[in-house]
């Protein structure tokens, strides 16, 4: 079994960063089909089977994008969108006194 879910991550970390940049966006309409489907008129039953099967894809998707990505795809896209001074800490002017 380790053997599977090693060489399967192998494979998703071989894929191209559009490729795990796509993958990660599939997870958005998920998860807000997941809970859009609570507006429907049908029972609660199906309505959370609805949850779990569109709730598990998005986290599948966001896993697998992650997966795909890796750390250095991560910070790549994290600097994409203007967050590469998070981990840093603010300077505050020093007075004289």
């Amino acid at each position: 079994m380790k053997q599977i879910v090693s060489r399967t991550k192998q494979w998703l970390q071989g894929l191209s960063f559009r490729t795990g940049v796509i993958v990660l966006c599939i997870c958005i309409p998920c998860y807000i089909l997941s809970f859009a489907q609570m507006l429907l008129p049908i029972s609660q039953a199906s309505k959370g089977a609805l949850w779990v099967v569109f709730f598990g894809l998005a986290k599948t998707f966001q896993y697998g994008g992650l997966t795909i990505l890796g750390v250095d795809g991560y910070k790549r896209l994290k600097n994409k969108f203007g967050h590469h001074n998070e981990n840093k800490k603010l300077r505050t002017p020093q007075t004289k006194t």
